[in-house]
């Protein structure tokens, strides 16, 4: 095998790959590879989006691409003038920027270490002493480390009588290039889902000027609730107990409290209640409770939640509980069967499209993505014993067909579901991006003993020793002056009475401005 030189090579370069490439560049790892078959780098499917109402389902103030600066992303929003409030949602396809501009930075800082690489990775071949990643052009890449962050896969594939009649009018993945657009201005559609992916296909089509209606159908009829007031906070920490007696004890806390308030507490612990729970429990919870679970905890922002309700005062949504029985085509369009949850006679309804809008496929063996079905199929990896994602040990290697983990082979974001179940989020991500970059890279720039240690924060910033030098003693002489004014107002309150907070923020604002100049 060519020599890997070390070269990790992530394939998919949405938030997740762009996350861990970032965090590996900025430990020193390296060469790095992103790999993505779109050729566009860091926003991902998500983040893509041109549609200016997709909003943010997280506050700002969460949405920073690194744990230890939580501010970074309100202030890139303010250096670009748009709204920095962290308690507001942003527009996603604004955050899909903001990645490209962390991966730009990244790339500028770490000259020579990474490279992006558009592609279709069909085959990834594990060997003794490293791995081959192998593309639909018949390319081939040598790789110490190989890291699957794929992201969402298309929505599963409907199973419903007389959809293959429909042809054009059945639309199975939403987001496929120019099928939105397709749909008539005046035209119904019938959406088959009712979650978070409904709601962004409401939007998209009623901001380029659609004015049908919409009848969308789900098992039980459940959209995303809204974010609660800004200003709230998460109440409660992990429950004790099994699965069913922590569920009655969130209930009874979402009694007292904003229900809101009690999901956001628990989220910190998601994942290790989730590591907690026995495979059965785990069972039952997607069986009976995943839906409220995904209702509550994946959000809708308030404008999303107000816009929804006012399509459906206009009469143009219509959101029902129910099975699906049939579909056959007409001669204007098509007519779906379904019968309404808890009986009654069976309803037709007539639209001019059927969009799909369950959400992405979980399962890696129906994804339909070729390099996740060449691993499937030679052993090198194994779906989750709940096909929600790839099987991992608690480092994210993937584990083979035999239960034995792979030296070079791992994965990240949703590919990991079945392991951690929270991991569909940026903050979530982000932390996992952290962790696997300790793993795979050496220790961080300006920390050990080596040379390291010195010049490591100097490359971080992009500034000499002397440079760093005459920015750093001006502001620390200030941090110690405003320091011991704190400290005589302790004493005589008479004095000194806004000194250091006007010095703290003269400083945070310069800090501010220095950090958009890098930018």
């Amino acid at each position: 095998m060519r020599t890997a030189d070390g070269r990790i090579a992530i394939i998919g370069g949405g938030f997740s790959g762009t996350a861990l490439a970032i965090q590996l560049l900025a430990r020193g790892g390296g060469p790095v590879v992103l790999i993505e078959r779109s050729g566009v780098f860091g926003p991902g499917l998500a983040y893509g989006t041109r549609c200016g109402r997709h909003l943010l389902n997280v506050r700002s103030g969460r949405m920073s691409l690194f744990p230890d600066a939580p501010d970074h992303f309100t202030l890139w929003l303010a250096a670009q003038r748009l709204d920095p409030d962290p308690e507001g949602f942003a527009r996603r396809a604004d955050y899909g920027r903001y990645i490209a501009a962390c991966l730009a930075e990244a790339q500028t800082r770490a000259p020579g270490r990474l490279s992006l690489h558009r592609g279709e990775v069909t085959e990834v071949r594990t060997e003794a002493d490293g791995a081959v990643v192998a593309f639909a052009d018949g390319r081939s890449m040598p790789a110490e480390h190989v890291v699957l962050a794929n992201g969402n896969p298309p929505p599963a594939r409907l199973r419903l009588s007389g959809l293959e009649e429909l042809g054009e009018r059945s639309v199975p993945d939403p987001w496929a290039p120019g099928v939105l657009e397709a749909v008539g201005r005046d035209e119904d559609v019938f959406l088959v889902g009712t979650g978070l992916t409904a709601v962004d296909v409401l939007l998209a089509l009623d901001a380029g000027g659609w004015r049908g209606r919409a009848v969308a159908v789900s098992r039980r009829g459940l959209l995303p609730r809204t974010h609660g007031p800004k200003g709230e906070h998460g109440q409660g920490g992990i429950p004790d107990g099994p699965l069913s007696v922590r569920l009655r004890q969130v209930r009874r806390r979402a009694r007292d409290a904003s229900w809101t308030a009690v999901m956001d507490g628990l989220r910190p612990h998601g994942q290790a209640m989730w590591r907690e729970a026995s495979l059965n429990e785990r069972r039952r919870f997607l069986r009976h409770l995943r839906p409220w679970w995904d209702v509550h905890r994946h959000r809708m922002a308030p404008e999303i939640g107000a816009a929804v309700d006012g399509l459906a005062a206009e009469g143009r949504l219509l959101v029902a509980a129910g099975r699906l029985l049939g579909a056959e085509a007409e001669a204007d369009g098509l007519a779906v069967t379904w019968r309404p949850r808890g009986g009654g006679s069976a309803v037709r309804t007539r639209a001019g499209r059927l969009i799909n809008c369950t959400g992405p496929e979980g399962d890696p063996s129906r994804a339909g993505q070729p390099v996740l079905e060449a691993l499937l199929a030679q052993g090198a990896a194994r779906t989750d014993p709940l096909r929600l994602g790839l099987d991992v040990d608690d480092e994210a290697r993937v584990l083979d067909r035999e239960g034995r983990r792979q030296a070079r082979l791992w994965a990240m974001g949703t590919l990991t579901r079945g392991r951690l179940w929270e991991v569909v989020a940026v903050p979530e991500i982000r932390e996992q991006a952290v962790d696997l970059a300790a793993r795979l890279a050496p220790p961080a720039l300006g920390s050990g003993n080596g040379p390291g240690r010195f010049t490591g924060h100097l490359h971080e910033v992009g500034e000499t020793y002397l440079q760093h030098m005459a920015v750093a003693l001006p502001f620390g002489a200030r941090m110690l002056g405003a320091g011991a004014a704190c400290m005589v107002h302790a004493v005589a309150p008479w004095l000194f009475v806004q000194t250091a907070s006007r010095a703290v923020t003269r400083l945070h604002a310069e800090m501010a401005a220095r950090r958009r100049t890098s930018d």
